[in-house]
């Protein structure tokens, strides 16, 4: 599951401290869940899916190349999502010629952000990257699908399960690469001196059953790139 620092908490605050590693971390050492990437100090180690706020632009690109007549696009976050990803969200929109609509919400409750979008009109829904999101992604790509929205999300899940399209990493080849750290700890590594891991791979996923069933064409250069294509 991407995100879960309280549950990484409990396992770093534990008392008997038990070796951890978790390959959905985000935003390790500013929740201080590991003094640094390099050098974790604890009994946390693993890997993160965050990989700077750069990914939240490219992703945003895509949606615009994707739905080429949108004009006006909701940002939704979490209420206080990281100023980071945010400017990145804002510049690129700008970049892009985009009007961007910000429509937080508290991370217990999705439905009244959602009302908010349905007052507002978008032509596109651009769903950020936290915790929060996955947490709700149900609900988000049904009520894309309930209002014929076009939507980008930063989980493969969420394309999966009914979104439009998802970029972002690929989680699976994380854990791959998870069982290895696991292997390590279990021969008596410490977790303490395991490197947090970053990403190196990255997945691109559109679902042309919803593109139908919302009314859009894909372009084919999003087609050619795309690493899935759910028919």
């Amino acid at each position: 599951m991407p995100g879960m620092p309280s549950l990484v908490r409990l396992a770093k605050d534990a008392p008997n401290r038990v070796p951890t590693v978790v390959y959905s971390l985000v935003s390790p050492v500013k929740l201080g869940l590991v003094e640094s990437l390099a050098r974790p100090g604890g009994n946390i180690t693993g890997g993160t899916i965050d990989v700077g706020p750069e990914i939240e632009a490219k992703r945003l690109e895509l949606l615009k190349e994707a739905i080429p007549t949108a004009s006006r696009v909701v940002f939704l976050a979490p209420e206080g999502i990281p100023p980071p990803i945010s400017a990145a969200v804002v510049e690129a929109a700008k970049s892009l010629g985009l009007e961007l609509v910000k429509v937080t919400h508290d991370p217990a409750s999705i439905n009244p952000a959602l009302a908010e979008i349905r007052l507002q009109r978008p032509d596109a829904l651009f769903a950020s990257l936290s915790s929060a999101t996955y947490g709700h992604r149900r609900e988000i790509v049904r009520f894309a699908l309930d209002t014929r929205l076009p939507g980008s999300y930063p989980y493969a899940e969420m394309a999966a399960g009914g979104g439009l399209m998802s970029y972002g990493v690929d989680v699976e080849d994380l854990l791959r690469r998870g069982a290895r750290y696991v292997d390590k700890v279990l021969k008596g590594a410490k977790p303490a001196d395991l490197p947090i891991e970053q990403p190196t791979k990255f997945e691109l996923i559109v679902n042309l059953k919803t593109a139908r069933a919302i009314g859009v064409r894909i372009p084919p250069s999003i087609l050619l790139r795309a690493h899935r294509v759910i028919e």
